[in-house]
């Protein structure tokens, strides 16, 4: 391989981490890469609908896909935030949002205003005051306008969707911009003597497939990563205990759409709610230390409001990551990377990570140990911020009515999270960084939602007089209530879509 030369990029697996993957490179790495994809039909994929972040839409712009299109063909629905039932103790709730609360104050964020009210008088929930949440709740939903106010730009919306018709459509997309793919199992992988280097795949139709750089999209198989360079795993099972799930789709009742996905604990873990345009998405995700898979089954299909559309769907998991999610010249995308389970529905964010992690350092000619090293540390770095906020979710709780949610309550934590939570519990700071995801809304809508409550303030929020302070936020609550009562429901809004 010469930097003359395009890159001979083989991906292995298809299914939405590998078709993300492969249309990317071949959309934003015009005449760099030379791209083989290599997926088996006999070999199904992971996706029971998915929930995403925002962070996708930027990715499909990217891409220079439409973004109705793209909602038509997936069946998806919009989504503000997830609704949390029953984390921080049984009948409570709250909302973890994809937007702000108020805004920033001379420097100081909003929650230090709120919190020095909520010590002086009654102050309504803080959920009062962020948009995407009041929205979420009234049921409805409008796209963010070109320009707006500091309301219109203070949220951010996502997509629930359904991820069997999403790879089809990426694959349609991939080979359209020249993406060549093999159907195949592989049964053997060729190693350079020398280096180790994976240097091709042997697939069960008889076909030899050589690269230079090799993606492994082939989920916990980690066929590449795992089975052939053997790179280390790194167990993160004794703070994320829960290794199973139930899933089952179930029809989609008439009303309204919620434009927000649930998430409600359960005795040993906690079950999800997607709703789709065509069907509501279920599932339980649960510790099999205390709970069995007959009755998760059943308890599953106890829960679902629809008539089931199947048999529950058994999946088996370890949390945890690669300890280098690229060696030698294998790169590790998705399941095959690692696994952090669907709680903040951050599964297609980390493959997204990845790609464009790879893309900025793509290699020029050989593959340099300074670039394998930098995207090493920075999806390290991605993995382990959202470890530590899925972990806050079962550790700041007060449910003491299982056995399970004894053992997550008491359980030592990373010394990273505990610095977050003491931080915070003294003085409702938030860390600050630039890098990674879950910025300060987000810890605050946890920290709140399930009881963390500071002790004290950023002692600037003092200085304004209580009653401009008292009128203030009265007026911001009307004005976010007022906006909503604007905005169309959310059936509306997707059949609106349906009409462009």
């Amino acid at each position: 391989m010469t930097a003359s030369e395009p890159v001979r990029v083989v991906i292995l697996g298809g299914g939405t981490a590998g078709w993300m993957t492969a249309a990317a490179l071949a959309k934003l790495l015009p005449g760099q890469a030379d791209i083989h994809l290599v997926e088996s039909e006999e070999i199904g994929i992971v996706g029971v609908g998915e929930a995403t972040l925002p962070h996708l839409r930027e990715f499909i712009r990217r891409l220079g896909l439409d973004e109705m299109e793209f909602m038509r063909r997936t069946r998806a629905t919009f989504k503000l935030g997830i609704d949390f039932v029953d984390f921080g103790a049984i009948g409570e709730r709250y909302i973890h949002p994809f937007g702000a609360y108020g805004t920033d104050i001379a420097g100081v964020g909003f929650h230090h205003y709120w919190l020095r009210m909520k010590a002086a008088e009654h102050v309504p929930p803080i959920g009062d005051f962020s948009l995407p949440i009041v929205a979420a709740r009234a049921g409805r939903f409008a796209p963010i306008p070109d320009a707006g106010d500091f309301l219109d730009s203070s949220y951010s919306y996502a997509y629930q969707f359904d991820a069997t018709r999403m790879a089809p459509m990426l694959r349609a997309f991939a080979e359209a911009h020249g993406v060549r793919r093999s159907e195949g199992k592989v049964v053997g992988v060729d190693r350079d003597g020398e280096s180790g280097d994976v240097a091709a795949l042997n697939t069960d139709r008889g076909e030899t497939i050589t690269g230079d750089l090799f993606v492994d999209c082939s989920g916990f198989r980690a066929l590449l990563i795992g089975e052939t360079l053997d790179s280390p795993w790194e167990d993160w099972s004794e703070w994320l205990p829960c290794d199973r799930a139930a899933a089952l789709p179930c029809t989609a009742p008439g009303g309204p759409i919620e434009p927000y996905t649930r998430a409600t604990a359960m005795p040993a873990g906690w079950r999800w709610r997607i709703p789709l345009q065509h069907r509501v998405g279920n599932g339980y995700v649960y510790s099999s230390a205390h709970l069995s898979d007959d009755e998760a089954a059943e308890a599953i299909l106890a829960a679902v409001e629809g008539e089931s559309l199947a048999e529950p769907r058994m999946l088996r998991f370890r949390a945890g990551r690669r300890k280098r999610s690229w060696s030698h010249n294998v790169v590790a995308v998705g399941l095959a990377s690692g696994f952090l389970e669907p709680l903040e529905s951050t599964s297609i964010y980390l493959v997204q990570a990845a790609i464009l992690q790879l893309i900025e350092l793509f290699p020029i000619g050989e593959i340099e140990n300074a670039d394998r090293d930098e995207f090493n540390r920075l999806i390290d770095y991605e993995y382990d911020r959202i470890r530590d906020f899925l972990i806050l979710h079962y550790h700041a709780s007060t449910r003491d009515d299982s056995t399970f949610w004894d053992q997550v309550r008491h359980m030592p934590i990373p010394d990273s999270l505990a610095d977050k939570i003491a931080l915070f519990r003294r003085a409702g700071r938030i860390e600050r960084y630039s890098h990674g995801l879950f910025f300060e809304p987000s810890w605050i809508a946890v920290m709140i939602g399930q009881g963390v409550i500071p002790e004290g303030r950023d002692q600037r929020a003092d200085a304004v007089d209580p009653r401009e302070l008292s009128a203030a936020l009265d007026r911001l609550r009307g004005q976010i209530a007022s906006e909503v009562r604007r905005l169309p429901g959310h059936r509306e809004a997707l059949a609106r879509l349906e009409r462009r």
